[in-house]
């Protein structure tokens, strides 16, 4: 819709509802706002592209205030452009979640005293699919909520059929290109969830164990380990010692009895080992420890498994059978017995992995997986980053990436799961192995069965970019609006999605990266800065906020607290306070249309206007540039407060107070302020509509009578500026200020009339005196006018007469007692402050406190001395 279609739309009317009420509003305006096809993205069109993509949301999910923040951010960047004129589109979906899903469909099976191997592994796929398009996905309702301009007949899941020719199209590649391998490696093993996780699936917390110290073998030929997880000694095939630490040098190459085993190991000399910590001697269990892997990859050392994939202890008759912390205290006991332990520290508190999902703790697993090798993918990750062709913002973020991508390890993409991409490999009777492309037959026959294990989510959420475009196939969009624009994401999971999402896009798109600039933001906390968990007490379903006060007032509140990569905190105070602020904008246009406001005819020249309408046309124009440039710079707390302080302090709280006494004159200059603040609301409310999308909206259209603002012009800075009425607004303003200090001062109610004088001869001032006297409730000097107090403002003179408005005496006295007081506060802490003795023994901090409350004396004595000064005179 281009904006002379919009200008054959009906008048505009100026009737408003006395309150804004934003349930009444918010859920209507979205539906028709989707019906219009604004969010609507085309790939056939000649405007310049741009693109984001949604942080797929996993189906299982609901909105969260996480969601809300990063969902906000997107939002205003795609309607900013899309009203700039860009063929914008934002792709919404989302992610099929593997392991989150299929535990929560096997809970609900758990419910009819069913597992999924009741069902088999076709029919509990099938299950999944039913819950998913019963239950799964009201996501998507919320975001309708908090007003998201996706392009909703482009939604995509990970799991449909597009999305997973994408996925065996890109292994096959991988596989044949010798990137992806089977081996068997230490992997994230979830004992309850039966597979293997990401690292991003491990989430660390501090657990209370224990540390005991244990000697292997005896006399001289002995050596002190010391371990948290002693049940895994029964799988130990080396104790590794520092090359250079004199202690152990005369054990190396020999062979010391494992404790309550029988068996003999080795003493091996390893750099990796710290000399420092503890007794310089490490047990090496190669099949439960990485860092053990590697050494017993070093040294030939053999992988002795000792738990199943239940974390059940397998070998040594007396422990076999037992869980791994049953064993663990079992162990114990016995090498207490045989007189081996030679220190117990219990509790000993220490970071433990436990599975995201069922917070089971996580155990290292020796086991059979595919993996990519990241090695060539990650350079040129890196090197896209560091030749420009990807911009990180902030770009100290930077640093961060380099450190991941630069030391990659090898990706475990393998999950023992049963819902989510199934490995496109098929194993032959013979030994055969074959990867199978979408286009190819899988073997049948005798003997051939596919792999069991699906891939990592990740693997498919690492295409995101493009295989929601259609790729392998070709596409228009895929021409269109690939690669992305930006891709806004936390850095929480700036290692994970984003280093995925560089790889694969790089990988598959011949060297073209997936997006130009990754915009990180920090994560939402609670208002003392707590992260925030439904285990603290402190977490906050957006959606009750949005009920209360709107999804605008949300919105504000998250975008107005969104510093790039900084943590942002957040308390129903501020979104109550957003609230106000989108009823300040709702009461003040409903004032101004009532008053007049029209965005009809053109805009008056400059010399037919007024100070006060040069003056707030030159503020719209620096506002709208201001704005832009913090767009560009992803500073959206920086925008959001310019809007906010343009549109409540100048335009609000000044320009409309200024031009009442215009408005209420009536006449061709009430015409004229009328054009000027037409003008400016249409501008401002365009300005703040990316932000607060609901209540711009429906003002905008009633003040235009135009059908939306989704597809209305985005502004431009005319260029138009006036310093010299910015100069006399200014001290119009500074006399105001002023008074309305002196009158609080004084005790004087808000509304109660003084009779003043005003001599304002020599300056800009005198255009202004009805304004001024109508703002600070000032009455024409009258018989018997004695200026019983005197303010010299901004090069004018303002005579206020007091007489019978305040108790002087009263009044004197009191000042009289606090500036005794303030004296005496002076007084005491020049007096600590002078002490040589007392400043070389009191801290820091208590110094500063007392500097503070000296600076804090020395204002009141000044504040409180001019109030004396102007008090009328006996």
């Amino acid at each position: 819709m281009t904006e002379n279609t919009q200008q054959q739309n009906s008048a505009p009317t100026t009737e408003l509802p006395t309150q804004y009420a934003p349930a009444q509003v918010e859920g209507e305006l979205y539906e028709r706002w989707v019906e219009r096809g604004y969010f609507e993205a085309d790939a056939k069109s000649d405007k310049p592209a741009y693109t984001v993509v949604i942080p797929p949301p996993n189906v299982t999910g609901s909105l969260h205030l996480g969601h809300a923040f990063e969902h906000t951010l997107i939002d205003a960047l795609t309607r900013r452009k899309r009203m700039q004129g860009y063929e914008t589109l934002w792709q919404p979906g989302m992610d099929h979640a593997g392991i989150a899903t299929q535990n929560v469909v096997e809970r609900e099976l758990a419910k009819e005293g069913k597992s999924r191997h009741d069902l088999g592994r076709e029919a509990f796929i099938e299950r999944v699919w039913q819950w998913k398009g019963e239950s799964g996905g009201q996501i998507s309702g919320q975001m309708r909520r908090l007003g998201d301009g996706v392009d909703w007949s482009r939604e995509r899941f990970t799991m449909d059929e597009g999305l997973s020719e994408a996925v065996q199209t890109i292994f096959k590649k991988l596989y044949d290109d010798e990137l992806i391998y089977r081996a068997e490696r230490i992997i994230n093993w979830c004992p309850r969830c039966l597979t293997a996780i990401s690292d991003i699936e491990v989430e660390y917390q501090d657990d209370d164990g224990e540390l005991v110290s244990i000697r292997y073998g005896d006399g001289d030929a002995s050596i002190v380990v010391a371990t948290t997880r002693a049940e895994t000694m029964l799988g130990d095939t080396a104790v590794a010692v520092h090359p250079e630490d004199e202690r152990y040098k005369h054990l190396v190459g020999t062979e010391i009895e494992l404790p309550l085993t029988g068996r003999r190991i080795p003493v091996v000399a390893d750099e990796h080992v710290d000399p420092e910590f503890g007794t310089g001697a490490v047990k090496v269990t190669p099949a439960h420890d990485p860092n053990d892997f590697e050494i017993g990859q070093r040294h030939g050392l053999p992988n002795l498994a000792v738990m199943d994939e239940h974390a059940v202890i397998t070998v040594h008759g007396p422990f076999q059978g037992l869980d791994r912390l049953e064993a663990r205290s079992a162990i114990v006991a016995a090498l207490r017995a045989e007189g081996r332990i030679v220190a117990e520290k219990r509790p000993y508190t220490h970071s433990v992995g436990h599975c995201s999902r069922c917070k089971t703790t996580i155990e290292p697993r020796l086991s059979m997986q595919w993996w990519v090798k990241v090695g060539p993918l990650a350079k040129a990750a890196g090197d896209a980053v560091r030749d420009g062709r990807v911009k990180i913002h902030p770009q100290e973020m930077e640093k961060r990436y380099f450190d991941w991508v630069d030391n990659l390890h090898d990706w475990c993409i393998s999950r023992q799961l049963w819902w989510g991409h199934r490995i496109p490999v098929w194993y032959g009777p013979n030994g055969e192995i074959i990867c199978v492309g979408p286009d190819e037959e899988a073997p049948t026959g005798e003997g051939w069965r596919q792999d069991t294990d699906v891939l990592d989510t990740w693997f498919s959420s690492g295409l995101w970019p493009f295989s929601t475009l259609g790729w392998p196939q070709q596409t228009e969009s895929l021409a269109k609006f690939y690669p992305n624009s930006v891709l806004v994401t936390g850095y929480d999971i700036l290692f994970f999605w984003v280093a995925r999402m560089m790889m694969f896009g790089l990988y598959a798109m011949d060297g073209t990266p997936p997006f130009h600039t990754i915009a990180l933001h920090g994560m939402v906390r609670d208002q003392f800065g707590k992260k925030m968990s439904k285990s603290f007490g402190n977490a906050v379903n957006p959606l009750d906020w949005m009920d209360t006060y709107g999804s605008d007032a949300v919105r504000f509140t998250l975008a107005r607290g969104a510093n790039p990569g900084v943590d942002v905190p957040i308390g129903e105070d501020w979104v109550q306070a957003s609230r106000n602020f989108a009823n300040k904008i709702w009461n003040a246009t409903r004032f101004a249309l009532m008053n007049g406001a029209t965005i009809e005819g053109e805009l008056p020249p400059a010399e037919q206007l007024s100070a006060v309408d040069r003056w707030i046309l030159s503020q719209l124009n620096k506002t709208v540039a201001e704005v832009d440039a913090f767009y560009e710079d992803y500073q959206f707390s920086k925008l959001s407060d310019s809007l906010y302080h343009f549109a409540w302090d100048e335009v609000f709280s000044w320009y409309v107070e200024l031009s009442k006494t215009t408005f209420f004159a009536g006449g061709e200059q009430a015409k004229v302020s009328g054009r000027v603040l037409g003008e400016v609301l249409d501008v401002m409310l365009r300005l703040l509509h990316p932000v607060v999308p609901f209540v711009t909206e429906t003002l905008w259209t009633t003040l235009t009578g135009r059908e939306s603002l989704v597809i209305a012009e985005w502004p431009k800075d005319s260029g138009f500026r006036d310093e010299a009425a910015e100069a006399e607004i200014e001290s119009v303003k500074a006399v105001v200020t002023e008074v309305r200090r002196f009158r609080k001062e004084q005790g004087l109610q808000d509304g109660q009339k003084v009779p003043a004088r005003l001599d304002l001869t020599g300056t800009a001032l005198a255009a202004h005196e009805a304004a001024i006297r109508q703002l600070l409730r000032l009455q024409p000097e009258g018989e018997g006018f004695s200026a019983t107090a005197t303010l010299p403002v901004a090069g004018a003179t303002v005579g206020l007469d007091l007489s019978g408005t305040i108790d002087v005496e009263a009044e004197r006295k009191r000042l009289a007692k606090d500036l005794a007081a303030a004296e005496k506060e002076k007084q005491q802490a020049e007096g600590k402050l002078g002490n040589e003795a007392f400043l070389a023994k009191a801290p820091d901090n208590v110094v500063d406190k007392i500097k503070g409350r000296l600076a804090k004396a020395e204002a009141d004595i000044e504040r409180i001395t001019t109030q004396l000064a102007n008090l009328p005179q006996a």
